[in-house]
């Protein structure tokens, strides 16, 4: 048989585990409810806009950066092509 001491360590453990395995359950609940939540709050893919540096912002982007340095250093390449080099 087993003593009684032993049956309250028993006792104890498996109310200890089930205690823990309710909270570890709440807690994951939780966690999954409060991410669904948020994934909901996300705007859908058609609302989206496009990113600062997506394909068109890029061209456009290296389009002006492009007629900048023309324009800034033409004189210099002027100079340069006047002296034969």
């Amino acid at each position: 048989m087993i003593s009684v001491l032993a049956q309250e360590r028993l006792l104890g453990a498996a109310l200890g585990c089930a205690f823990t395995g309710t909270i570890v359950f709440e807690q994951r609940k939780r966690i999954y409810d409060s991410v669904s939540h948020h994934q909901s709050q996300l705007p859908s893919q058609s609302q989206v806009k496009e990113p600062i540096f997506g394909k068109k912002s890029r061209s456009e982007f290296a389009l002006l950066w492009n007629k900048t340095v023309d324009h800034i250093f033409a004189p210099v390449i002027e100079a340069i092509s006047s002296r034969r080099w």
